[in-house]
């Protein structure tokens, strides 16, 4: 006997082209089969006998073969009919797969909280999280950038995608990739800085610094260093006003590689030594919510598919 060969749609057997299979037809082939009679199977399927009947008929006429042998205790398996068993089973397992994927898609609702720096949701999130959306239309996102104030363990979030390792509270962690920082100035400025005869040396250089509320990042932290008590031309709070600077060729800044090159600066310098982990953060009692569950692959998948950009390897 020839396997079952599924066509586009519908499922067709090589020896009877002409012939189509009705997943009804197949159902209730199952049906007959675990209760052993026709009115049990037709009383589980909710339908009539002369239906359940014609559904059998017809699925043997599509298959070309007798499945069941009538007897007046039941209805018996035929050898034929007993070789399709496990194939009929598969269907029946992958149907059951299909609508419960879909039943869990339309669960897919209510609110999730997203804790994140906002170099990551301007500059990475944002771009694509209208495909998630579109696919789950009842998901509400509200994306939180001050994350200086927000703490999983006191239930300000619901997850996070971070730089900073949490050393606390019933959260569950995965580091995802890494954020690379580099040096970086505006073209003009980097032509004009070629004129001094010592390049490995910024001695001459103005940088864009961060004000004294940042000063613990690692990005100040290197400027500080490099500086030794000089006073940067400018200092700043945020990454986006580090970016302006730059690209007014006030001086050099350090950012983030990703979005220093989507603002079309010139690397100074690629590798500064503190390029910091990112870090998937969800609260523990809530990771296998549906809702949950489907912004942290979207996440994972995000980092990962920008992981060089991310690197600036």
């Amino acid at each position: 006997m020839e396997p079952v060969k599924f066509g586009k749609g519908v499922f067709k057997i090589g020896k009877y082209p002409d012939k189509r299979l009705v997943w009804d037809d197949i159902k209730a082939f199952l049906a007959v089969l675990r209760t052993g009679t026709l009115s049990g199977a037709a009383e589980q399927m909710g339908v009539g006998l002369a239906t359940l009947s014609r559904r059998i008929e017809r699925l043997e006429d599509a298959l070309g073969l007798p499945l069941f042998v009538r007897q007046h205790s039941g209805y018996q398996l035929t050898v034929d009919g007993a070789n399709l068993l496990q194939q009929a089973e598969a269907m029946e397992a992958a149907a059951l797969s299909l609508r419960c994927g879909a039943r869990e898609q339309m669960e897919i609702v209510g609110t999730v909280r997203l804790a994140t720096a906002e170099n990551l949701a301007t500059g990475l999130i944002l771009p694509e999280i209208g495909k998630m959306l579109g696919a789950y239309p009842d998901l509400t996102i509200e994306i939180v950038t001050d994350i200086a104030t927000v703490n999983l363990h006191r239930r300000d979030a619901d997850l996070a995608l971070r730089m900073v390792k949490p050393e606390r509270g019933n959260v569950t962690l995965q580091r995802l990739g890494t954020l690379g920082y580099g040096l970086y100035g505006s073209r003009d400025y980097v032509i004009q800085r070629r004129t001094v005869s010592d390049l490995s040396s910024y001695d001459t250089d103005a940088f864009v610094g961060w004000c004294e509320t940042q000063s613990h990042l690692p990005a100040a932290q290197w400027i500080e260093r490099i500086l030794q008590g000089r006073a940067p031309v400018i200092a700043t709070t945020s990454l986006a006003t580090q970016i302006s600077a730059a690209k007014a060729g006030l001086g050099l800044a350090v950012l983030p590689h990703f979005l220093a090159r989507d603002a079309e600066l010139t690397c100074v310098q690629g590798d500064l030594g503190i390029d910091q982990a990112i870090y998937l953060v969800i609260q523990s009692d809530l990771a296998q919510t549906p809702r949950i569950r489907i912004v942290a692959d979207f996440l994972r998948n995000l980092v990962e598919s920008h992981r060089h950009r991310l690197s600036g390897r």
